[in-house]
């Protein structure tokens, strides 16, 4: 089966909850603050919404609703959720034949806590998805591209897999690695065979080991081993792209900001379809920053995703040329 892109990583059933919890401040927290709820007591939420999310599936639909056909290669439990995950991914016109189910563990599953500032904790179970194996791409399978979305540590192998397949059958990869896999010792090796990576500024500094805001070195040091489309999204402060001769960078569009879920990859597989469809960088982040922002003022990775022939604020994209 001939496809435009093929999306990798994970398809999980996500539940939103509005919660009013106390919040604490302590360097106990990663992020210097926690949320407390009352032990042993029930507590009330506010509003309830169900939806499909995991980077897999988020991008698959991007692609599909740009009108690139496109397949999501992974796995989930032969449980309810799953069935969901296929009927929502069909919906969205995405190829499902490549999907396996598993009963040896239930589909991937998110509680997410909506806090406040739209600000959220999210309580993760990461189940089918991490026991795909490579091996199970089928063989049939023709694809221009590969969209790997963030792989737990635990499936580093299976990441490796795929990008030698790819590079074996000269198609080309978009990669959004987990930090986990960032840190691992076989990314650096893995870094060449890649032709778009996909970073925010902390996973940026943590590839390099640069502080995110020194912007320009990390784009120096990156060059020393890569050279091929590098961007970093940086949230409210919009984007900087990189190529082998030119910096771009491009503010984020005002928003109304509803639920901050599943922007990276919705700007990630704009990007991408940008680049596929128009061959033109500049366009590229154009469709990418506005299929995020109109995610961001939607519930849910996938509602607010927009539609092939769509008409959208073009933004402008500044351009410097490297002195290094």
């Amino acid at each position: 089966m001939n496809i435009d892109v093929a999306t990798f990583g994970s398809a999980t059933k996500d539940v939103f909850l509005r919660t009013d919890p106390v919040v604490l401040k302590s360097e106990r927290f990663v992020t210097g603050k926690g949320i407390c709820f009352p032990l042993g007591s029930k507590v009330n939420s506010d509003e309830i919404f169900f939806t499909v999310g995991g980077g897999g599936t988020n991008t698959a639909a991007t692609f599909a609703s740009q009108g690139l056909k496109t397949a999501y290669i992974g796995k989930v439990g032969s449980d309810l959720s799953g069935t969901e995950v296929l009927q929502i991914l069909k919906r969205h016109g995405v190829v499902t034949d490549f999907i396996k189910k598993t009963a040896n563990k239930k589909t991937n599953f998110s509680v997410v806590l909506d806090v406040e500032e739209n600000d959220r904790t999210i309580l993760v179970y990461r189940g089918a998805s991490g026991e795909f194996k490579a091996e199970e791409i089928p063989e049939e399978l023709e694809a221009d591209w590969f969209y790997l979305a963030p792989f737990p540590k635990r499936a580093a192998g299976e990441f490796y897999k795929i990008i030698d397949l790819a590079k074996s059958k000269d198609i080309k990869l978009a990669v959004n690695p987990s930090k986990d896999i960032l840190k691992d010792d076989g990314f650096e090796t893995a870094l060449g065979k890649i032709d778009v990576l996909l970073l925010n500024q902390e996973e940026a500094s943590i590839l390099t080991g640069i502080d995110y805001e020194r912007e320009d070195q990390i784009f120096k040091k990156i060059d020393e081993s890569f050279r091929n489309i590098f961007a970093i999204t940086k949230g409210s402060r919009g984007v900087s792209i990189s190529d082998d001769k030119m910096i771009y960078r491009a503010k984020a569009l005002d928003t109304d900001v509803i639920d901050r879920t599943g922007a990276g990859d919705s700007f990630g597989a704009g990007f991408v379809s940008g680049l596929i469809k128009f061959g033109d960088l500049k366009e590229a982040i154009q469709l990418g920053v506005a299929n995020a922002s109109s995610c961001l003022a939607k519930r849910g990775a996938k509602k607010g995703l927009l539609k092939e022939g769509e008409n959208y604020k073009k933004i402008k994209v500044d351009e410097t040329e490297k002195t290094y």
